[in-house]
């Protein structure tokens, strides 16, 4: 990968930025229509009860406020889509701004046929996973606009940080797909006590959603394990591009264990339970980010010497 500066509209950076917050707001949004069982709250989809606008009361605000705050994301990635396919030469990003309108174009499918399917749990579990995918590509996009992308130079990775990186991100991505199926398949009070499992550190499997939910329990832990390997591999670095994040991440994965006792010890009370899903997917884009900033900015201390003295060509 070529470090030639690459010039980028700011603007569009900006805009990728924008895009994120609001993709995180869905994220949020979407939590509370299962949080509140609002799932089928509008029967019908395109239309909510046949209209554009409904009466916005009960889980129609919910239901339809989700819809409303997709569309508005679909709109915004839609001109990212245009706006990038205009002004960028770089012809990876320009498929990632596409990918990202596929993907949330894809997404709006998945959610009106969750609803016409009466909330089939396979298509909702798909549902938001995509919404994760989603999210990376839309944290990609925003740092490949960046003025650290453009302009930043290669340094050796002498600490491993890379990999501590992707391995976090990998594992906490798999960790949404097991809350998303606790989720949707009705586990999350499978094992009603927090932190033992119906008083002892392993349970039986004699329950339904026994299996899921300690599975989710575990992986919690493996979160945790490679969150703190990565924050001990950035303080390696003493490097505060890493070390930030990677703090940042840290305090997101103890919040989220904390948000996940307190679902189930409330009985998943809907705030507790929301932000438990909201506070997962910032702390994927926060592992996700830290992976894109190690590749782009550290080599292995073989390669490293070698981009350094490599002639500049097109930029990647």
């Amino acid at each position: 990968m070529s470090m030639q500066p690459v010039a980028v509209n700011p603007w569009r950076h900006r805009w990728c930025l924008l895009t994120l917050a609001a993709t995180l707001a869905l994220i949020f949004i979407g939590g509370l229509v299962t949080s509140t069982g609002s799932g089928l709250a509008v029967p019908d989809w395109p239309l909510s009860y046949g209209m554009l606008m409904p009466p916005m009361v009960g889980g129609v605000f919910y239901e339809h406020g989700h819809r409303m705050a997709a569309a508005t994301v679909g709109l915004l990635t839609l001109v990212l889509a245009v706006w990038t396919t205009v002004d960028e030469r770089r012809r990876g990003v320009r498929g990632l701004a596409w990918g990202a309108l596929a993907a949330v174009a894809a997404q709006g499918l998945l959610g009106g046929l969750t609803v016409l399917y009466l909330l089939p749990p396979a298509i909702s579990v798909l549902h938001a996973c995509l919404a994760q995918t989603f999210f990376c590509l839309i944290v990609a996009l925003a740092y490949s606009t960046s003025r650290e992308w453009r302009t930043a130079g290669v340094t050796t990775d002498e600490v491993g940080l890379r990999g501590a990186a992707l391995v976090a991100a990998v594992v906490a991505y798999g960790q949404l797909i097991l809350g998303a199926v606790l989720r949707h398949t009705g586990a999350g009070l499978a094992i009603p006590d927090f932190p033992l499992a119906f008083g002892r550190l392993w349970p039986a499997f004699d329950r339904p959603g026994v299996a899921v939910h300690f599975a989710h329990r575990l992986g919690a832990l493996m979160v945790l394990g490679t969150v703190l390997w990565l924050l001990g591999r950035s303080w390696r670095s003493a490097d505060p591009r890493f070390q930030r994040p990677a703090a940042l991440a840290f305090a997101l994965v103890v919040a989220q264990i904390g948000l996940g006792a307190t679902t189930v010890l409330s009985g998943k009370a809907v705030l507790p339970t929301t932000a438990h899903v909201a506070v997962g997917a910032a702390l994927l884009g926060v592992v996700w980010f830290t992976a894109l900033r190690a590749f782009r900015l550290l080599r292995p201390p073989r390669e490293a010497h070698a981009v350094r003295m490599a002639a500049l060509g097109d930029p990647a």
